[in-house]
């Protein structure tokens, strides 16, 4: 059973920086695509950025040149550090994975995609 465990969420000061880590158990993590997403309240799920298997990466406009996707698969785990953050990217922030077996495809940065989920990390930036 595949599980996703998120950490590294935090309160920072408004240009300050945060890590996220997410720990993979039973996936393949050196052939799947995986993705970080956040919710803020009262706001849809939005994709963050994507690590495909070929490890290129895809990110959301809003945080390129600032979130940097990466992973370590002797460690099982996928890496979001975030740096010059904004009181906008105060969200709760989730872990996803997807397998080649999944038969729906609606984008690296759309959550329908992706077919397991952590439980989530939040991350609060103030200004």
């Amino acid at each position: 059973q595949v599980q996703l465990v998120e950490s590294g969420g935090g309160s920072v000061q408004a240009g300050g920086s945060l890590r996220l880590s997410c720990a993979a158990s039973g996936y393949d993590f050196s052939s799947g695509c995986m993705a970080w997403f956040r919710q803020a309240p009262g706001k849809e799920r939005e994709g963050v950025a994507a690590l495909v298997s070929d490890g290129s990466t895809r990110y959301v406009d809003s945080v390129k040149g600032r979130f940097t996707i990466s992973k370590d698969n002797a460690k099982n785990t996928l890496y979001l550090q975030m740096n010059s953050l904004k009181p906008e990217d105060t969200a709760m922030y989730y872990c996803a994975a997807r397998t080649a077996a999944m038969a729906v495809w609606a984008g690296y940065l759309n959550g329908a995609s992706y077919q397991y989920w952590g439980q989530g990390t939040q991350v609060t930036v103030s200004s």
